[in-house]
């Protein structure tokens, strides 16, 4: 029984993840600082890694990046080797456009928080393809809560 009730709650607790529709409903909508969110960035870019080849692959980012965690995973996608465009304001539509060179993907981020609760849920959006996983909090910093799971 016991094995059975936690993903259920867990289902039912992301699907009551809020994102205010700023920038299509991407970006990063944790409130509180105090989280690490340098160590989710690089387990994002560690999952990206294992999926893209980051010497072949060029990533154009589909949104600003002003928070930590968007920060982080721009210096850490270009540190493993990632060729990456910058945010645009202006080459942005929605739905998510069609790369603007050649080998390129959009890539779009959402982070945040089920509602007064300690879970949290990472989705990065490559090209038509997303990633999702979700974290728990857990002694002022977030651990895996789960695996990554893939959607085409």
């Amino acid at each position: 029984m016991r094995k059975t009730l936690f993903p259920a709650l867990l289902a039912l607790a992301l699907g009551g993840c809020a994102a205010a529709p700023v920038n299509g409903g991407y970006g990063n909508f944790v409130q509180s600082d105090a989280l690490d969110q340098q160590k989710l960035a690089a387990d994002a870019v560690q999952q990206l890694a294992a999926l893209y080849a980051p010497a072949q692959m060029r990533l154009e980012l589909q949104q600003p990046t002003p928070d930590p965690f968007g920060q982080t995973l721009v210096r850490l996608l270009r540190d493993k080797g990632y060729a990456l465009v910058e945010f645009a304001p202006s080459a942005v539509t929605t739905p998510p456009p069609a790369p603007t060179t050649p080998g390129g993907l959009p890539l779009r981020y959402l982070l945040d928080q089920a509602r007064d609760s300690n879970l949290y849920r990472l989705t990065l959006v490559v090209g038509t393809q997303s990633i999702t996983r979700p974290y728990l909090e857990k002694n002022g910093g977030l651990v895996p809560a789960g695996y990554w799971t893939r959607q085409e």
